[in-house]
């Protein structure tokens, strides 16, 4: 039991870390940069199950939060009025939304099951991170800037890349999740 928790927690700080680690993958475009982090909620989500896949994106967070760099414009509790910090709320209900969706599935989960709760863990994370967006720059930073201003910026520039990667991470998380499962430890059980 001991080494089970050791594992799950040791997966949990691995996945925060892979998180800080995607923020610097990116393709800088305005407001709004494509980082990969949204690959690893995915994975994180997928694979360690909604109660780790939440923890591993807190964990991230309060590191950011504490002060050291992790997010992509450095870190500090005043990276709460950063336009994309509702991304990062966002990718820690998203990584729990996924993992639930595919606990759901039984001993053996479906490859659409994990392509479907990437998908929703997708909108998830936009249902959180674009409106943040549209709150940070008209209320806490005063630049005035519209709904479809921000709908464009915040939504339609990245949300194509992000399907696909949802796709393909759910394939790919399946075969991670069977081998952490079935194969190894056994940590990382449904819930009954």
């Amino acid at each position: 039991m001991r080494n089970s928790q050791i594992f799950s927690l040791t997966l949990v700080a691995i996945f925060a870390a892979l998180t800080a680690i995607g923020a610097f993958i990116k393709i800088p475009l305005p407001i709004v940069p494509f980082t990969m982090q949204i690959v690893i909620v995915f994975l994180a989500g997928s694979i360690l199950g909604s109660k780790r896949g939440l923890q591993s994106q807190l964990v991230y967070i309060f590191v950011g939060l504490a002060g050291l760099p992790v997010f992509t414009q450095g870190g500090g509790l005043t990276y709460v009025l950063q336009p994309t910090f509702g991304y990062l709320v966002g990718f820690a209900a998203g990584a729990f939304i996924i993992g639930y969706i595919i606990e759901r599935g039984g001993e053996e989960p479906s490859r659409l099951r994990f392509v479907v709760a990437n998908l929703v863990g997708t909108f998830v994370i936009y249902a959180i991170g674009a409106p943040y967006v549209y709150f940070a720059l008209n209320f806490l930073l005063d630049m005035p800037t519209s709904a479809s201003t921000v709908f464009m910026t915040a939504f339609l520039s990245t949300v194509g890349v992000d399907i696909v990667l949802a796709i393909v991470t759910g394939l790919f998380a399946r075969r991670i999740y069977f081998l952490l499962n079935k194969k190894m430890f056994n940590v990382l059980e449904v819930p009954k």
